[in-house]
């Protein structure tokens, strides 16, 4: 039977790392092998797990308070080369595809609102078979970082799509500030890289507890 349910949102915006890629635990490794790297003192993992959806440099920044300024240029190039020997381990959480169809199917627009770089971003899709899921898509290089509006706000510009028929998804706090920033609304995500727990304060309206908890709430709400 066709679903004739109306949408409430005409673009659904996607986090990416812990979001969509199981790739939470893996980024936090990768940040503090780079800190010691440099010399900096090894960050516990959820210090480093935290600083996840921000623009890489401030992430560093945040992640290795002891390192100075100087070295934050070969604090990136050591996050990059600790990241690109494990990245073809990387993969998408289960569901993630079929999720994304079901919402294509029902006439979502859908994009990617995302801390990576653009190379980063585009690595991934294509190496996930992913790019022709997404009408558009963002990174924090090419605009500011998370919670900054930007990246959102352009996104909804680009789809021509008010907000208040844009939904953000993640599975940070900076993910629900940004929806807050852009005046969306925020879906968070308790499988990812913040205790959902933090989440409460910025009030949104679900947190998922798996892909198939996010694609049934979706499918019923969005």
């Amino acid at each position: 039977m066709t679903d004739t349910r109306p949408r409430r949102f005409d673009l659904i915006a996607f986090d990416w790392d812990g979001t969509l890629y199981d790739s939470t635990r893996l980024i936090a490794r990768c940040i503090q092998a780079a800190v010691v790297d440099v010399g900096g003192a090894r960050p516990s993992e959820s210090d480093a797990a935290w600083v996840i959806g921000l623009g890489l440099a401030e992430a560093l920044a945040r992640a290795a308070p002891d390192v100075p300024k100087e070295k934050y240029a070969e604090l990136g190039h050591r996050y990059r080369f600790h990241f690109l020997q494990h990245q073809d381990d990387l993969v998408l959480f289960d569901g993630v595809l079929e999720m994304l169809d079901a919402l294509r199917a029902r006439g979502h627009k859908l994009a990617v609102a995302t801390g990576k770089s653009r190379r980063g971003l585009d690595e991934a899709l294509s190496t996930v078979a992913l790019r022709d899921r997404f009408d558009a898509s963002r990174t924090a290089d090419e605009t500011y970082g998370k919670p900054h509006p930007r990246m959102l706000l352009e996104l909804m510009e680009e789809l021509e799509t008010p907000a208040d028929r844009t939904l953000m998804i993640g599975d940070t706090t900076h993910d629900l500030q940004l929806a807050i920033n852009a005046g969306c609304a925020g879906v968070g995500v308790s499988y990812g890289a913040h205790a959902p727990d933090s989440f409460d304060a910025l009030a949104p309206l679900h947190v998922a507890h798996s892909v198939a908890g996010l694609s049934q709430w979706l499918a019923a709400n969005a």
